[in-house]
Formats: C-alpha cells, sequence, structure tokens
C-alpha cells in the first residue's frame, strides 16, 4: 500500500482519484472508485437540479459506505446555473469533500470550509493553484496539457507544470492529465506529487455509465487521437478526434469566425446523448486525454485501482534496487 499526504489526509487506501466527469460522475461509477480504495467525485451538474443531486448523493451511499465526494465546476453558460443551491445540497448532504474547478471558486471555498468541507481545486497553472492555496483548499490538483477537458491555453505539459507545482505549493499536489498506469502513479510521485487524478482511465471501465462503443473506442484509440478545439475562442478543449471535431476545427479557422459558428456542434447535450448514451461516436464531442494511448482494455474500477497500485509498487520497489 502506498501511503501519502493524499490518503491520509482524505482518509482513503490509495492515491488515485476519478475526477468529475460531465455526464459520467454518477453513483454507478464513483460507488465503484469508492469500493476500490480511491476517491471519486459525482458530477453536481450532471444532475438536472439541486434536488436530484440530493438523490444521486443518497444513491450513492447505498452502494458504498466508503469515501467519495462532490464536483462542482463554475463555468460560463447559456442557461444560468443555480450553483449557490448546489452548494447547499452539497453541504446539507454531509459530503465532507468537494472538487471545485472552472472560475474562481472563492465564494464556494469560503462556505464549503465554513461547513469543514475539505476543498481540492483543479488549476491549469501554477498562479491559479498559488491563489487556490491562499484561499484555504485543501489540496490542488494541476491539470498538464495531457488532460482531457479545458487544459488552458499555455500548453505546459505535467512533466513541467507538476514539479514546478509542487516547489511553489505547500498544500498536496495531485498530478492529473495522461495518467492511467502505475508506471505514472510512479511518475507523480517521483515529481513530488501525492496522488494521480485520471478520467480517461475510468471511463473505459466496466462500471462508467457510458455507451459500449465509447469504451471500445477509447481502448482502439492511440495518443494522437484527441484534438484541441475552442482554441480561436480563447476556450482550449481536449476532445475525442472525430468528425465533429474535425469540422469544429475547420469552422473555428475560418476568418471571422465565432463561437456560434460551432455551437451546435460543440453542443454538450448532443454529445452526451448521441456519443456516450447512445454509441453513435461521429455525431457529437466527448472528452477525451492522451490517455487514450495507454489503455489496453476495459476493466473494472477494482481492477484499474489495484493493478495500478501493484505496478507502481513494483516500479518503486525496482528503482530502489538500483542503489548501489
Amino acid at each position: 500500500m502506498i501511503t501519502t499526504r493524499f490518503t491520509e489526509t482524505f482518509g482513503v487506501d490509495h492515491p488515485i482519484i476519478c475526477g468529475g466527469m460531465t455526464g459520467v460522475g454518477t453513483a454507478d461509477l464513483v460507488s465503484a472508485v469508492a469500493e476500490a480504495g480511491a476517491l471519486g467525485f459525482l458530477t453536481a451538474l450532471t444532475q438536472p437540479t439541486p434536488e436530484a443531486l440530493v438523490r444521486e448523493i443518497a444513491r450513492c451511499r447505498d452502494l458504498t459506505d466508503r469515501p467519495f465526494g462532490v464536483n462542482l465546476t463554475i463555468l460560463p453558460t447559456l442557461a444560468p446555473v443555480p450553483y449557490a443551491e448546489y452548494r447547499a445540497a452539497i453541504i446539507e448532504s454531509g459530503i465532507k469533500v468537494v472538487e471545485t474547478a472552472g472560475s474562481n471558486p472563492a465564494e464556494h471555498v469560503a462556505a464549503f470550509k465554513a461547513a469543514d468541507v475539505k476543498v481540492i481545486h483543479k488549476a491549469v497553472a501554477v498562479r491559479h493553484a498559488l491563489k487556490a492555496q491562499k484561499l484555504g483548499v485543501d489540496a490542488v490538483s494541476v491539470d498538464g496539457f495531457e488532460c482531457a477537458g479545458h487544459p488552458g491555453e499555455e500548453d505546459i505539459p505535467g512533466l513541467v507544470l507538476i514539479p514546478a507545482a509542487v516547489r511553489q505549493l505547500d498544500v498536496p499536489v495531485i498530478a492529473s492529465g495522461g495518467f492511467a498506469t502505475g508506471g505514472g502513479l510512479a511518475a507523480a510521485l517521483a515529481l513530488g506529487a501525492c496522488a494521480i487524478n485520471m478520467g480517461t482511465r475510468f471511463v473505459a471501465s466496466a462500471e462508467a455509465p457510458v455507451h459500449a462503443n465509447v469504451k471500445a473506442q477509447i481502448v482502439a484509440n492511440d495518443e494522437r487521437a484527441t484534438q484541441l478545439v475552442f482554441r480561436e475562442f480563447g476556450n482550449t478543449g481536449r476532445v475525442a478526434r472525430n468528425a465533429i471535431s474535425e469540422e469544429i476545427v475547420t469552422r473555428s479557422k475560418r476568418p471571422g469566425a465565432v463561437f456560434e459558428d460551432v455551437a451546435a456542434l460543440a453542443s454538450g447535450v448532443r454529445g452526451r446523448t448521441r456519443v456516450l448514451q447512445e454509441g453513435h461516436m461521429d455525431d457529437g464531442l466527448w472528452w477525451a486525454g492522451q490517455a487514450q494511448g495507454l489503455i489496453e482494455s476495459v476493466a473494472t474500477c477494482d481492477e484499474i485501482v489495484s493493478g495500478i497500485v501493484t505496478d507502481a509498487e513494483k516500479i518503486i520497489d525496482r528503482l530502489a534496487g538500483l542503489r548501489g
């Protein structure tokens, strides 16, 4: 067993996180991650209302008695999101750890800390991580350029970004972006992180609530099978490469292009419905990281977590044996 500041702070067996993923982070997956001894996060905004989130938290508790958390991502949206109500639902449900991401979480961190809730904030730059630390978060998850979702605009890979963050931060650092193997966990620990955060690897799990075609596509894809979209609009996102992502990139490069030119193609509802639920792999935008190139099979969450930890321990022991 690998014990770190992360496992000690958050009361889990293994230094592995399944971060919040819209449309994927439901009780089915998160309870399985928790049962495997890692820390999983329900995604608040996957639920259509705060009341639905309360029910999903209760459902997860019916499936596991181990620790799990809730992700609250704060991003600009076309329709207003009642963030304060979701936050209240999290607190009133007795959740003890929250993952925040997106825009400045100051208001939410203050409320969570007042309710004795631990907060992990996800950042894509050292300066953002330092700001989160000043707000009082308990840990920072640092997303390298390899990650799915929004890697920021500076294109700093984890091999540089993670130790740069560790050097300046006092709170525990969680390495995120490009992790899917025991070698990755061992490398993250060597860089000074105390845990890894995985998304794409857990999408290719038996318990992930997505169509089998999605899981098979992740296994079939290599490390080149992602694409950066929305770069022209200052909101870069890394997604799985498909017909929709290619068309978005083509339209975005046209002179005078605006987001409205690709909005219908980029619809999150379309991606979740047509791809994640129905398995039409070229009919919507869906998030995946470069770690696809490291994923060779669909496995249970228990197999994924135990396999990564076992492999990391073997690597650490082998490296220790190299000392003369």
